[in-house]
């Protein structure tokens, strides 16, 4: 679902990045109870209400508009929205970012790219010809066609600039490979800014060349045999006939496909429909993800495409694969294959893909390479056993050599193994390299493995790895929950948007907080040069406290219950005894058991009387052990009587030195309102301290809130306590909100009186 969100009425005085926050650790997986599952557009929903609530937080800016991109919901019921930006009606590449909330909807957080709200002027000076000439000068080969030139914002360093867009199509020097080149020009000066190409390339049963015997899916038609894999989204594989256009799906007699050697022309078609299987299997099976597309359409594979074509690429469709030097070593193994999908999975998650230049296209490569090889691993075939080379089997530089190597990348004599200042001017491929040696000490540690040395960069110390299984797992999950298209390894200017924080935050949710993954995680990125502002782990005999869910609802006299968990967070399990604090007037809290050893779980029972203020309550829950103490919050929601609370939920703006009201009506109320009566407050505006708000009863009377207090911050969610004990609860009250400044404005989103 996409749909756009305008934010256009709002001016922020300062942007910010904020990684969403994360739950307390364990060594494993926590098992958290499934959550009521949650839809597409309820998770959107609740995700452009939290946008709008937090503007400031994606760097919003006036003229802005956002539109709903994609939606993942976890199993404990917390969402992630991407979004895609517009500002004046222009699209700002870069300018994608995620709204993260828990279960239940609280606002959890962003990553976001920008690092300061878009203010420029969209009149160009340079015409849309200009930049299509500039581009037609940058493209080398043959062109067959320049697009129109697109005015858009170009955002990808963090802050935005008018630029022109123009795709030029043609073939490469080589006259064989195809090209989809983007070129980047300044709206303002023509200045050429980079270019990237949209081409991503490596620099029954069957034989194949590379995989040994391996099974392959075919659909029957007559007696005929076709290479259309009805279990894996129908992809077919097809021949080119060492040509550049028509190609061929093959077709078979008998289902047995190939004989191994490249001469036969079924056998790298083997490969290749093997592999587009196989990495359509990995990433369902293993991440959840429903083929490279998402959507279960499986991949077309194009093999023998040109002359001794030495190259296979990926074109945002499908895959094509050249036969190699002298037609005799076609690129067709399977890490390969996986790579270059994993491009597609790359895109399709990601708005636009990671900007495929400097840092962010490093890890977009690196992303294809650790998802190459562990399509590899996956796989588990002797003839081609997971390893973490990249590309061994294709020969492709005449020397029996790999194209990377993951555990050591200098290897291969231009990428980088650990991270400088100048890791974001190198080509993508060798900017992957920081990328690849993380992944690697974090799934099999540093020095010497079974798949090559790892050397620690500096005076970083050794890793011990988690292994395979945990750390794709938090790859994908910082991938598919957490990275934007601008993501690098090092941002001074927006330190959240990195690969470190990302997959930290994948760790968080996966393992838990100052677990071993997470510790780990740290220690593989400084390994590699990659140093962060992280959180800073526990030493000793340490434990976490949560509890869930983390807010309850009860009306006066009932009981409201709450899991609370502990977790080892370092050292060994020491007992862990409870407390509550911040009770309601007639309110008793009771755990069972009193005590755990950190690890377990205690019920918290909260019980109200007939007597209990109806308000919001934050309970403190305190874990102490011999060696810490640890809290965490339980918020006691106590409702009104029977037909004493209201909400107002329209919008009313508030202009510049104007005094504005939002009426709503209780009726059917019984009760006297209370000394505690509270009046929840949502106003969005940028500078509350213009504000002075306050409630009128329906008898006029007028109780003051909020008066101009809280400097230039921005936005009011807050709950209030007022005594209204003396007023009658029926009829129609208001709460009154005073702008008593200029520039800036706002409008009430919602309140709601309890009495």
């Amino acid at each position: 679902m996409k749909r756009p969100l305008a934010l256009a009425s709002i001016t922020l005085l300062a942007g910010s990045a904020l990684v969403a926050t994360a739950t307390s650790g364990s060594a494993a997986p926590p098992a958290a109870p499934a959550a009521p599952a949650v839809s597409e557009a309820s998770a959107i929903s609740t995700a452009d209400r939290a946008l709008k609530a937090h503007p400031r937080d994606i760097v919003s800016g006036s003229g802005e508009a956002y539109t709903a991109f994609s939606s993942k919901v976890d199993r404990t019921g917390a969402a992630h929205v991407r979004y895609t930006r517009t500002y004046q009606g222009l699209r700002v590449y870069g300018g994608d970012f995620v709204v993260h909330t828990k279960a239940g909807g609280a606002y959890a957080g962003t990553s976001v790219g920008l690092v300061a709200p878009l203010t420029l002027d969209t009149a160009t000076k340079v015409s849309a010809a200009q930049a299509r000439k500039t581009a037609q000068a940058r493209f080398a080969g043959k062109v067959t066609n320049v697009g129109a030139a697109e005015l858009f914002v170009d955002a990808s360093s963090g802050s935005g600039r008018l630029a022109w867009e123009t795709v030029v199509h043609g073939w490469a020097p080589d006259g064989q490979t195809p090209s989809r080149l983007h070129v980047i020009s300044d709206a303002k000066t023509g200045a050429y800014i980079g270019a990237f190409d949209e081409i991503e390339m490596v620099n029954g049963t069957g034989a194949s060349v590379y995989s040994g015997s391996v099974t392959v899916d075919t659909t029957l038609s007559g007696s005929t045999y076709s290479m259309v894999d009805p279990s894996h989204g129908n992809g077919r594989t097809c021949d080119m006939n060492n040509g550049t256009g028509t190609c061929t799906t093959f077709t078979d007699a008998d289902n047995a496909w190939g004989t191994g050697a490249p001469s036969n022309r079924q056998s790298a078609a083997v490969d290749a429909h093997f592999g587009a299987a196989t990495t359509f299997d990995y990433f369902k099976n293993v991440h959840g993800r429903n083929g490279i597309f998402g959507n279960g359409t499986g991949v077309p594979s194009r093999v023998h495409y040109g002359n001794a074509y030495v190259n296979a690429f990926w074109d945002g469709a499908q895959m094509t694969y050249g036969d190699g030097s002298g037609n005799a070593r076609p690129l067709v193994s399977l890490d390969v294959a996986g790579h270059e999908m994993s491009h597609g999975v790359t895109e399709n998650v990601v708005p636009g893909g990671l900007t495929y230049s400097g840092e962010s296209g490093g890890l977009n490569e690196a992303t294809s390479d650790i998802f190459g090889t562990m399509v590899e691993f996956y796989a588990n075939n002797t003839s081609d056993p997971g390893d973490y080379q990249v590309g061994e089997k294709i020969n492709i530089n005449g020397n029996n050599t790999p194209l990377r190597y993951m555990y050591n990348p200098t290897l291969d004599g231009s990428s980088h193994g650990c991270w400088s200042s100048s890791t974001n001017s190198v080509d993508v491929h060798y900017s992957s390299g920081p990328g690849n040696h993380f992944f690697f000490n974090l799934a099999e540690g540093t020095g010497a493995t079974a798949y090559g040395t790892s050397p620690v960069c500096g005076s970083a110390a050794a890793v011990v790895g988690i292994g395979r299984t945990k750390a794709e797992k938090i790859w994908f999950r910082a991938l598919d929950t957490y990275f934007v298209s601008n993501t690098r390894y090092v941002n001074s200017s927006n330190p959240g948007n990195t690969a470190r924080a990302y997959t930290l935050s994948a760790a968080t949710d996966l393992y838990g907080l100052c677990s071993t993954e997470y510790k780990t995680v740290q220690a593989a990125w400084t390994a590699v040069n990659v140093a962060g502002n992280d959180t800073a782990c526990p030493t000793g005999n340490d434990f976490s406290i949560a509890v869930a869910p983390a807010a309850a609802a009860v009306d006066p006299g009932g009981s409201a219950t709450t899991t609370v968990t502990t977790a080892v967070t370092n050292g060994s399990a020491l007992t862990v005894n409870f407390t509550a604090s911040g009770l309601p007037t007639g309110a008793t809290a009771a755990f069972s058991p009193a005590s755990v050893t950190a690890g377990g779980t205690a019920t918290l029972t909260v019980s109200t009387s007939s007597t209990t203020p109806a308000g919001s309550y934050p309970v403190t829950v305190t874990g102490t052990s011999s060696a810490a103490t640890h809290a965490t919050t339980f918020t006691l929601n106590v409702n009104s009587p029977p037909g004493c609370s209201a909400v107002a939920p329209t919008d009313v703006t508030i202009p510049d030195n104007t005094t504005v009201e939002s009426p709503l009506t209780i009726t059917g109320c019984a009760s006297t309102p209370s000394t505690t009566s509270t009046v929840e407050v949502h106003i969005v505006h940028t500078y509350v301290g213009d504000l002075v708000v306050s409630l009128v009863a329906p008898d006029g009377s007028v109780y003051t809130l909020r008066s101009r207090t809280g400097g230039s911050a921005d936005n009011i969610d807050t709950t209030y306590t007022a005594n209204l004990s003396s007023e009658t609860a029926n009829g129609t009250w208001r709460l009154r909100v005073q702008d008593a400044a200029s520039l800036d404005t706002g409008y009430i989103n919602s309140w709601t009186l309890s009495l």
